[in-house]
């Protein structure tokens, strides 16, 4: 199944990244792409100001032109369509957009001020980290600019906290439906406890390497590669840093251990990568594949 991706828009600078992002997702995926805008609820607004019915039609009006001139400047041959929430929070408005169309994914991009090529989250994407149960894009700033169409390659920054196995799950899927190959880069020595002997630390991730090999190449269709690589470095910002990225691929990671079921948290691990990161990160919620949803 490949579904639909779901892009938070707004007629901004981070609102054409987080579209870029998802057009190239939703092409790579052969999904259908759904701009949303969400507006407030009427409820929302100062309650001692009166709504108006013009002021209600104007704001409607306004984002149904903005949504109209986005569709327009996306690739012709993606089935796109745009829409208007209205929802007590942007991020509520994207989640149960999510959920309405079945989304794979759910889109978002920096905060403003962000440096080009990096990310910077903001409202909408913390709250998106702490609640939603689809996975989350995060475009990094200046995705705009970029010219690439689809996926190149798909990572999957894998270890053996609780979650990792739906980490793979998605990898793979991600991977498979967008005819790329897959690299796995191996977190094991960051989720080792401090002091333990070296080279114990390699003989867990080297049997850790071996095993999520195995079960990637029997999950990925003939023609699709796979490879293992270990995080270089001192530190999960070294590794990030030391690291190949091909312009246009995207890194999935798991959410924290901490997170509720089937709900999205972003882990200091992940964390600390996106603070390196120049591609887009997926967050993916540690119980997804447990829940069937694929």
């Amino acid at each position: 199944m490949t579904g639909s991706v779901v892009v938070g828009y707004t007629a901004t600078d981070a609102g054409a990244d987080a579209a870029a992002l998802g057009a190239r997702i939703a092409r790579s995926l052969g999904a259908t792409l759904h701009l949303v805008i969400v507006l407030p609820r009427e409820g929302t607004r100062n309650a001692a100001v009166p709504p108006e019915r013009a002021y209600e039609d104007h704001i409607r009006g306004q984002a149904k032109k903005w949504l109209e001139d986005a569709i327009v400047r996306l690739p012709q041959e993606l089935t796109r369509t745009g829409h208007v929430r209205f929802a007590e929070s942007f991020a509520e408005g994207l989640i149960a957009a999510g959920e309405e169309f079945g989304a794979r994914l759910i889109v978002v991009g920096a905060a403003g001020g962000g440096i080009f090529g990096r990310h910077r989250l903001g409202s909408v994407a913390s709250e998106l980290l702490h609640s939603s149960t689809i996975p989350v894009a995060l475009a990094p700033a200046g995705t705009a600019q970029q010219d690439d169409h689809v996926i190149p390659r798909v990572t999957a920054a894998v270890g053996k906290r609780p979650g990792a196995d739906a980490l793979l799950d998605e990898a793979v899927a991600v991977a498979a439906d967008s005819g790329t190959d897959l690299r796995l880069v191996s977190l094991v020595p960051f989720d080792m406890p401090p002091g333990l002997d070296t080279g114990a630390i390699r003989l867990v991730g080297d049997a850790h390497a071996r095993d999520v090999l195995a079960v990637a190449t029997e999950l990925l269709p003939d023609g699709r590669t796979v490879q293992v690589e270990e995080a270089p470095g001192e530190s999960v910002e070294d590794a990030v840093a030391n690291l190949s990225w091909l312009p246009g691929e995207v890194v999935l990671v798991g959410s924290s251990r901490l997170a509720q079921p089937r709900r999205l948290f972003l882990g200091s691990t992940a964390a600390k990568m996106l603070r390196e990161l120049p591609v887009p990160m997926i967050v993916v919620p540690r119980t997804r594949a447990e829940a069937g949803v694929r």
